[in-house]
């Protein structure tokens, strides 16, 4: 026989960790990033896997964040406003991010109390705004 009908097994760095961690960040860059970066002698494949999973993990929940105060102001689109409104409303996301400065996100909306000025209530016909917090 020539051979024909004899396939040879697809070798597993056909595939690409990234892949194969069931991740979509690269781990492949991660890993680079961090031999290039010199923060050890040698550093574990693994690690780079780790870094990633952490990083797309992360990334995932200030995007659910952001996405939620999106939907209650009426948008579509994500903006760097909406970014921080979803980082400053979640607490754990707010310890993290604490002093991250988000280009064109504005400050967090607060007025100090003595600046309030008390109204009489006129049956409180008023629409108030959904808070997205």
């Amino acid at each position: 026989m020539s051979g024909r009908g004899k396939r040879k097994a697809k070798p597993w760095s056909s595939r690409s960790q990234s892949k194969r961690a069931g991740l979509q960040f690269p781990v492949s860059r991660v890993h680079r990033y961090l031999k290039k970066g010199h923060y050890a002698v040698r550093i574990s494949p693994s690690a780079a896997v780790y870094l990633a999973s952490v990083l797309q993990y992360l990334s995932a929940e200030v995007l659910e964040a952001a996405g939620y105060v999106t939907q209650a102001k009426g948008y579509h689109r994500i903006m760097p406003r909406h970014i921080l409104l979803g980082i400053k409303c979640d607490d754990e996301l707010h310890k993290l991010f604490n002093q991250v400065t988000i280009p064109q996100g504005g400050v967090p909306p607060r007025i100090e109390k003595p600046l309030l000025i008390k109204k009489p209530n006129k049956k409180s016909a008023s629409r108030k705004r959904a808070s997205p917090c």
